[in-house]
């Protein structure tokens, strides 16, 4: 693929709002999670909830989007003059010429969960003034932001659970590259609700204290809430420490519902298709974020293909220590911890692993250091074996 310049980018998670509250946690090793006390939720496990949500008042022009996912999208949204920036590309490209591209994986269910509390206890029927298309819906995350931008270009929301805002790095590249656009807002923001937090509690995937990645102890992922977003273009203001978006790789092995093939089949091959389609070997590749969700199934298979692919000399961490699993929001936050780990030239660590696992084969790092870095590559999986990676270059990189 040709380089795309990330023109400017931003996240939201637990760790705070922007990118100088992710790099402080970063330079710190810390953890945003802290023990679950959402809503009427009743689980013992850890989650990483975003500061501010509840309070955040929608525009008036964006009232029948409101809902606890677009309160959070427009919030991350201000953060960094990112808004400000879209508002430019827009000004620049045309507004048909931009589009627009989210990932999510439950949107805003939380509204449809509260909802349901307000049936009419005769008829059943649910309460007037809630409206699906623009919260529950998931393209609603999409339209928001059009809508508040004046994007008129291609919209679209992917919802393949946990690789959705990966996903939509590959989605608008290939668009702009076919010419159809030349720039396009990629994100995703998921939110809290009760249908993630007792679903992966029903699985038994959650755990009891903090999240540890690829720690021999591991038991379980801390669901977080995150938003995040990049601009892409084709050409744009590109600054001595641009990051560019130099391959996408997807696969889809389709191997369980909800477990990775264990040999990480899928997740091989997405790697692969990454780096052919970035014209790198894997020795070009300095460090790679993991998906890396703190179960046993998922990191081992996960290192195996890591492991296949780069051998152990690649240095590697997952995020999500940090900020929780931020579902369908985590493949465009950790894609913006690697924008920051490449302009910073810092490699983070894994806030709460302790021992590392010695049957993953891989060289992972356990507190966050300084190191030359020119090309990264984030991993996202998704349920069902809906997998994708990408690759970022820096300084010169493209």
């Amino acid at each position: 693929m040709k380089p795309l310049l990330l023109s400017a980018y931003t996240a939201t998670t637990c760790l705070g709002v922007g990118l100088n509250a992710h790099r402080a946690a970063v330079r710190e090793n810390r953890s945003g999670l802290a023990p679950c006390t959402f809503e009427t939720v009743d689980v013992p496990t850890w989650v990483g909830e975003v500061a501010g949500v509840d309070d955040f008042v929608m525009p008036e022009a964006l009232a029948a989007f409101n809902c606890r996912n677009h309160r959070l999208a427009l919030l991350a949204l201000k953060a960094d003059g990112f808004a400000d920036r879209v508002r430019e590309a827009v000004a620049r490209h045309g507004a048909s010429r931009v589009g627009v591209f989210m990932g999510t994986s439950t949107s805003g269910i939380l509204q449809t969960e509260l909802a349901y509390r307000r049936r009419d206890p005769a008829t059943g029927a649910l309460p007037p003034d809630f409206s699906y298309a623009t919260t529950h819906n998931p393209y609603a995350l999409a339209e928001c932001l059009r809508q508040h931008l004046g994007i008129t270009g291609q919209s679209t929301t992917i919802s393949t659970a946990c690789s959705s805002s990966a996903k939509v790095f590959a989605a608008a590249a290939r668009q702009i590259e076919l010419g159809t656009l030349d720039a396009a807002l990629v994100g995703g923001v998921d939110s809290l609700c009760l249908t993630t937090l007792y679903g992966f509690a029903s699985l038994e995937l959650t755990s009891r204290e903090p999240c540890r990645p690829s720690d021999a102890g591991r038991d379980g992922i801390s669901v977080g809430e995150g938003a995040a977003y990049a601009l892409l273009e084709r050409d744009g203001p590109a600054r001595d420490d641009a990051v560019w978006l130099l391959g996408a790789g997807e696969s889809s092995d389709a191997h369980h519902m909800s477990a990775p093939h264990p040999e990480g089949l899928g997740a091989r091959l997405a790697m692969q298709a990454a780096l052919r389609s970035a014209g790198l070997s894997a020795g070009d590749i300095q460090y790679i974020n993991l998906h890396g969700t703190a179960t046993p199934a998922n990191d081992l298979a996960e290192g195996k293909a890591v492991a296949s692919v780069f051998g152990e000399g690649v240095t590697c961490s997952s995020t999500k220590g940090a900020t929780g699993h931020t579902l369908g929001a985590a493949g465009a936050v950790e894609s913006v911890l690697c924008a920051l780990a490449l302009t910073d030239q810092f490699v983070p660590g894994s806030p709460g692993t302790r021992a590392l696992d010695p049957a993953i084969p891989i060289r992972y790092q356990l507190q966050g250091k300084g190191a030359p870095l020119r090309h990264a590559l984030t991993n996202s999986f998704g349920f069902g074996g809906s997998n994708c990676s990408l690759v970022f270059g820096h300084r010169n990189a493209a």
